[in-house]
């Protein structure tokens, strides 16, 4: 009785082996890139990592800058004078500021109902 189960399997595999072996390899194929660790999926993390670092390498230009910013307001009396100018209407002695009124821009008439 073992020996018929042997033969049956036998004759099973050489009749199904193959099928059975080319399902596998299509689901294994599937899976390595449609699956969360496949290709499609790391192909999208690789592009959310480079969006990432350009973000990154933004944020430290911008970074750079401010510090810059910072350090020219603390040290450079050239910037602090300007600052000083543009902001807070300050003039050297002698100096007279001449303020203009600001005039709103003229209406098109195509704005107008």
């Amino acid at each position: 009785m073992n020996i018929d189960w042997e033969e049956e399997a036998k004759k099973w595999l050489h009749q199904y082996g193959r099928h059975v072996l080319a399902i596998f390899v299509v689901v294994l194929l599937v899976h390595d890139v449609f699956g969360t660790h496949g290709f499609l999926a790391m192909h999208h993390k690789q592009q959310e990592i480079q969006k990432v670092g350009a973000e990154l390498n933004r944020l430290n230009k911008e970074n750079a800058a401010l510090e810059k910013d910072v350090k020219d307001l603390k040290t450079d009396p050239q910037t602090i004078r300007k600052i000083a100018r543009e902001e807070l209407g300050l003039a050297q002695p002698g100096e007279i500021i001449i303020k203009l009124p600001v005039q709103p821009a003229p209406e098109s008439p195509a704005a107008k109902p």
